[in-house]
């Protein structure tokens, strides 16, 4: 959907109506259409103009106020804020329209996940390298029930995060799972087909989980990273993503190894 004119209002006709009018709003505020300290048109005149009921215009203003986006002032109405100083943290939305997409999330995980599990390696607690353990075999009991395990795959990783004693870890981690959980699902739909797959995710998971019991964090950081590479090895042998990237995560991968074995 195209935003309109501002003197060409368009009637929304698609489902999630208050997200799509929250969405177009935004984008207005984004260009400068709307400036900070503009003055919204009016719950009636933004239904009016956009083929919507006044709920719809509500529960789309809610979003921009939670957002920070507009301000309420009594008695005067709703009016565009004053940028904020800090930003939250949002990915491209479009991120979800693809595998090809979610690759470039993976791979900002990739970037992550190899010192996060180093970290925990120095760091984690009995108690953790037990939480640990316990995450690991909720992932192979999953898997043995025929499920796609990604909750309890993405639970393993948020366990390593924690056991950095970093609480912005976990948070971080929490934030990017949005943006992966549906990628993970067809990965694991890919990997089920193939047994020798399923075997090697499970290998790289408890290779992980060996180094942080062992605190070891060189081992920990080259496992998770080679986990993370051969899943996308693995996307491209399954035919689910472009064939293309074969070579640059295949030389990634050639690295890695070479590291390895000067460790």
């Amino acid at each position: 959907m195209r935003d309109p004119a501002p003197s060409q209002p368009q009637a929304l006709v698609v489902d999630r109506l208050s997200d799509r009018l929250a969405a177009l709003l935004c984008a207005q505020i984004e260009r400068g259409t709307l400036q900070a300290g503009d003055r919204l048109p009016t719950e009636q005149q933004l239904a009016s103009s956009h083929g919507v009921s006044r709920t719809v215009v509500r529960e789309a203003v809610h979003q921009l106020k939670s957002k920070a986006l507009v301000q309420s002032r009594q008695g005067s109405g709703v009016f565009v804020a004053p940028p904020p100083q800090n930003q939250p943290l949002a990915f491209d939305p479009a991120v979800l329209t693809s595998v090809q997409a979610v690759v470039h999330v993976v791979e900002v995980r990739r970037v992550l996940e190899g010192e996060i599990a180093a970290l925990a390696a120095e760091r984690a607690t009995r108690s953790q390298i037990s939480a640990l353990r316990r995450a690991l075999k909720a992932i192979d009991t999953a898997v043995a029930e025929g499920r796609d395990g990604v909750a309890e795959d993405l639970s393993f990783h948020r366990v390593i995060g924690e056991s950095t004693g970093n609480p912005q870890f976990r948070l971080l981690l929490g934030f990017l799972e949005q943006y992966l959980r549906e990628g993970m699902r067809i990965t694991r739909g890919n990997e089920a087909r193939r047994t020798d797959f399923m075997a090697a995710v499970q290998q790289e998971h408890r290779a992980i989980f060996e180094a942080i019991a062992a605190h070891d964090p060189v081992a920990a950081r080259l496992h998770a990273n080679e986990h993370l590479i051969r899943g996308e090895q693995r996307l491209v042998e399954g035919g689910i993503i472009d064939g293309r990237r074969r070579k640059a995560a295949a030389k990634v991968a050639r690295s890695a190894a070479v590291r390895k074995t000067k460790h």
